[in-house]
């Protein structure tokens, strides 16, 4: 069923034509992926995505070439089975069209697990993402706060690490930047990392837990994992 909005939209994309635009504008999209979508793999995304934008009417600027497609750049990709409140998305526009109208029409299209926050003009490049923060809650009968928390923060903490090289065994608290361990209901680790080619996938934590405590290793135990936040070297929120 078509929603009220979308027939708006779509009537008012019918009857007034958008402009072309002299050049190219940039946008860029933050989005959450949330609940069923944490198990489908950045490949399927991607195809999602393609697909909303198509959907929404906005305009999508598409490469030149013998196969156009509609130019879309990725922050870093999430691990299946992490969720996430600030992905963010690049896209290109070739008409005029107001972010607040490329908002509305691309949530149109879209459940909340994959609801749009913000569209605006970027300021800075996807590459200057330096740090990311998570939030790992761990509901685990006989996980002791303490013991997590000393594990997380004493070196060594020698995981190996799979890289295009091989394998290698790393100091993964290395790539910690803060650790902060929550006494609630359940555990909750709010650890932030560093980003970009000296990354770590925060299952490495979940593998370093069952390894070194024993905990999470039976069906009546579980853990989900949230991308909370992403930032500059400097600490500030990305933007």
């Amino acid at each position: 069923m078509v929603s009220e909005y979308k027939k708006s939209a779509l009537s008012t994309f019918d009857k007034h034509e958008m402009k072309p635009l002299a050049e190219p504008m940039p946008i860029r999209l933050r989005f959450r992926k949330t609940g069923d979508l944490q198990y489908i793999s950045h490949l399927d995304l991607q195809r999602v995505m393609s697909r909303v934008l198509v959907r929404s009417g906005i305009p999508v600027w598409y490469t030149q070439g013998f196969n156009p497609h509609a130019k879309m750049v990725f922050s870093m990709p999430l691990a299946v089975g992490t969720q996430s409140l600030c992905e963010y998305l690049d896209i290109k526009i070739d008409k005029k069209i107001s972010t607040d109208e490329i908002l509305a029409r691309i949530n149109s299209e879209v459940t909340d697990e994959m609801r749009f926050s913000a569209a605006y003009v970027p300021k800075s490049k996807l590459s200057e993402i330096a740090l990311v923060s998570y939030e790992i809650e761990l509901c685990a009968k006989d996980a002791d706060p303490e013991k997590i928390e000393k594990l997380l923060t004493t070196h060594p903490l020698v995981m190996k690490k799979r890289s295009k090289a091989g394998d290698r065994e790393v100091d993964i608290l290395d790539y910690f930047k803060s650790v902060e361990v929550k006494r609630e209901e359940n555990i909750k680790l709010c650890i932030t990392l560093t980003a970009g080619e000296g990354s770590l996938n925060p299952e490495m934590i979940i593998a370093a837990l069952r390894e070194n405590l024993g905990i999470l290793t039976s069906d009546e135990e579980s853990y989900t994992v949230m991308r909370t936040g992403v930032y500059f070297a400097d600490g500030r929120a990305f933007e």
